[in-house]
């Protein structure tokens, strides 16, 4: 029998993390749209409304339906306004463990959403789906990433050397592909342990300028 996640939603002190609808595809567009997501993500780019709506509608929903994982819009609770998502992949079943990985918005950037989504969405999987490992690849020169892992209680494992495919502008303005390392971390169930009340201690979620 397949597994697959169950559709539902979450909740956090400041955002909601629930499925995509088709009142996102302008702000989604917008978001994908940014220069930093298309550097380190491969993305369509320009990324249009047809591919926001095909991703609203159709790809993510495949993503749970097929077992594969699960995509998460991520919402300000207060504002309702689209600031992220979160997205568990490549989910291996019988290991109990999924690939993570979130992008947020330029208009969101530096409030810390980047690491509350993903400490959410960790803690959900965990607890609730009993899962055993979460994976998260970073590009090597993606330190803002790379800080949200470290935030969250992830542990770096090491380098997939020439693993990664990045984006870059020319001289001339447009885009090219280069090729980079990726760091790999993971976070198990004890890792995440005392990491929200730390990060409240600390001031909470927003110190840094978190993006994807």
């Amino acid at each position: 029998m397949m597994s697959t996640l169950p559709d539902i939603s979450i909740s956090t002190e400041r955002l909601v993390l629930r499925p995509f609808d088709e009142d996102d595809i302008d702000a989604f567009a917008e978001m994908m749209n940014d220069e930093m997501v298309t550097a380190w993500t491969s993305v369509p780019h320009p990324y249009t409304r047809d591919d926001a709506r095909r991703w609203i509608a159709e790809q993510a929903p495949a993503e749970r339906i097929a077992g594969r994982g699960i995509v998460f819009a991520v919402d300000e609770f207060l504002t309702q306004r689209l600031v992220g998502i979160v997205h568990l992949r490549n989910t291996d079943w019988r290991v109990r463990s999924s690939e993570m990985a979130y992008v947020i918005a330029p208009w969101a950037r530096g409030e810390g959403y980047a690491s509350e989504a993903a400490l959410a969405t960790a803690q959900w999987l965990f607890r609730e789906q009993k899962f055993e490992r979460i994976e998260l690849r970073t590009a090597a020169d993606n330190t803002a990433s790379q800080q949200v892992a470290q935030k969250i209680g992830c542990i770096s494992e090491g380098v997939l050397r020439n693993a990664c495919i990045a984006r870059t502008r020319t001289a001339d303005d447009h885009w090219t592909e280069i090729r980079t390392d990726f760091i790999v971390w993971s976070l198990l169930p004890e890792d995440i342990e005392g990491v929200g009340e730390e990060l409240a201690d600390s001031g909470g979620f927003g110190s840094y300028a978190d993006w994807n």
